[in-house]
């Protein structure tokens, strides 16, 4: 079985999203390509009411492909029973079990690990005995904080995995960090023995959400004619200040969607006069006859929230950096990002796969 398995330093680091451009530069090149992701700490209900995880379904989808769900999927009930004694040795099977059907007849079995490399210890699955379980090297995402942190993190990475560390891409690369990266960040990290395939910069319009997500999120009304459900939002801002302090704060802000009351006209007036994507309006409070026929002129759709300000914000923070590449813009922009800034050739070459 040939397999890569993708993992990052911390959450919401990319790896769905480049296991999904691996596998759609291998099937441009006549790959056969396959995918599992062996353990899933995000159960949500499938279609068919059974449990599932939410990134299989989506690169399952993405790339064509008929994969297995995730052999073990992590709730609250197998957590405690796996804390009292049970489930030894089992789940260890069941992955390989499961590597096993997924990698038959490909070139390349993709397996997409935990969050984070702390994660899966206390189920007896952490990403380090996965990976050296099903033979497979270990690519890692470093997600871009700081500069000392992005040596610490690719360090730890090294000393963590030892030779089964493939190499590291490091994402949302600030514009700021990218002369610290090349001249010393990646030689540092080269002859510690860490191997740099690439550089992902950091692009907010890969993390936008589209408007359609919002809705279904929020389970908004929309009050507009026009609504384009694959339109993206960039930015979120808050309109609780003054009409004018509101005008100067959103003038700044381009592709933004402003979240405030339904009464509160003023704010609301002062986002359609700027790069508006999106009115959030909270409190189940109809706006005036006014916005909604302005917002229409402009073409920016409004919805309208049963929650309050603060809970609608909440809910945002809680999978704005999660969005994925669904909408074909975003994917499209994140293939040429993989192709410009990644060495994918070595990594193939590393597979024999060049």
């Amino acid at each position: 079985m040939n397999a890569l398995f993708v993992t990052s330093v911390e959450p919401y680091s990319g790896k769905t999203a480049v296991c999904l451009a691996l596998g759609k530069q291998l099937q441009a090149k006549g790959k056969v390509v396959g995918y599992l992701k062996p353990m899933s700490t995000q159960p949500w209900r499938t279609p068919q009411g059974s449990l599932g995880d939410e990134d299989t379904g989506f690169v399952r989808r993405a790339l064509g492909l008929e994969s297995p769900e995730s052999p073990v999927i992590v709730t609250r009930e197998t957590l405690h029973e796996r804390l009292s004694g049970g489930f030894q040795g089992m789940l260890l099977d069941q992955i390989k079990e499961a590597a096993e059907s997924a990698g038959r007849d490909v070139d390349l079995l993709l397996l997409e690990g935990g969050a984070s490399l702390r994660e899966g210890y206390a189920m007896g699955l952490s990403n380090i005995r996965l990976a050296e379980a099903l033979g497979a090297p270990v690519l890692v995402l470093v997600r871009c904080h700081q500069e000392m942190q992005i040596a610490d993190d690719a360090l730890a990475a090294r000393y963590r995995l030892g030779d089964q560390l493939l190499g590291v891409i490091l994402n949302h690369v600030p514009d700021r960090t990218g002369e610290f990266l090349d001249q010393i960040a990646r030689p540092f990290l080269e002859k510690e023995g860490v191997r740099v395939l690439g550089a992902l910069p950091q692009r907010p319009r890969l993390s936008a959400l589209s408007v359609g997500e919002l809705k279904e999120l929020l389970e908004a009304e929309v009050l507009s004619e026009n609504y384009d459900p694959e339109a993206l939002i960039e930015t979120f801002t808050i309109g609780a200040m003054t009409a004018e302090a509101a005008l100067a704060r959103f003038r700044r802000q381009k592709n933004k969607a402003v979240i405030t009351g339904g009464d509160r006209s003023d704010i609301q007036l002062a986002a359609l006069e700027t790069s508006t994507a999106a009115l959030i309006l909270t409190g189940n409070l109809q706006p005036s006859p006014i916005i909604i026929q302005q917002a229409d002129s402009l073409g920016v759709p409004v919805l309208l929230v049963q929650t309050e300000t603060m809970e609608t914000v909440n809910l945002i923070e809680q999978v704005y950096s999660r969005t994925r590449l669904g909408q074909p813009e975003k994917l499209e922009a994140f293939m040429k990002l993989m192709e410009d800034h990644v060495d994918t050739g070595a990594i193939f070459a590393s597979l024999g796969l060049g």
